[in-house]
């Protein structure tokens, strides 16, 4: 009797598997455009991204979408502090204020990391143009794509971006996302 019973639930099984595994082969999944599905590996292989950030509300947005974008990715984070130092002085010149203002726009991008627990780094540079400094950082941190925010009024009609933003999405060596929080309506 124990040997029959075993048989039967020895049998069921093999005939669940059986049924569960004709079911798996014949139910193909749908086909997508192949638009469709290069645009998803091309997302999934964000595995660097640059955000250069200055400390304000609306870079910090620029940040929080770099968060999202990468956390499915584990991908890593490069935050970019440029310190513009006028002509008139040299590179190393000591700039207390803005070196300041650096460690507090870098510390708060860590700390928003660090709530989507993804990795990051971060550097401070000097440069005459942050503009040609974000592209060069996105050559030689091998960024997948640059994630900006951009401010949120504009001025001129004519000037939609800033001066570095526009020398980013001309230059930049790969993928640019631009974040711009939505502004007041013109009369």
């Amino acid at each position: 009797m124990i040997q029959s019973t075993l048989g039967v639930i020895i049998a069921a099984f093999f005939l669940i598997s059986i049924i569960s595994l004709l079911w798996w082969m014949l139910h193909v999944p749908p086909i997508i455009p192949q638009v469709a599905a290069r645009a998803h590996r091309e997302v999934e292989a964000l595995k660097n991204l640059l955000i250069p950030t200055q400390g304000m509300a609306y870079s910090e947005r620029g940040v929080e979408l770099a968060c999202r974008l990468g956390t499915e990715q584990n991908a890593t984070l490069i935050f970019a502090y440029v310190i513009e130092v006028p002509r008139t002085l040299p590179l190393n010149a000591e700039m207390e204020n803005e070196d300041k203002v650096a460690q507090e726009a870098i510390s708060h991008g860590e700390q928003l990391a660090a709530l989507h627990k993804m990795k990051n780094k971060s550097l401070i540079v000097r440069s005459r143009s942050a503009g040609e400094e974000i592209v060069k950082l996105a050559r030689e941190q091998d960024a997948d794509v640059i994630v900006m925010g951009i401010r949120q009024h504009i001025g001129l009609k004519e000037n939609i971006l800033g001066r570095t933003s526009d020398i980013v999405l001309r230059k930049a060596p790969c993928e640019v996302i631009i974040d711009k929080l939505p502004g007041e309506e013109e009369t």
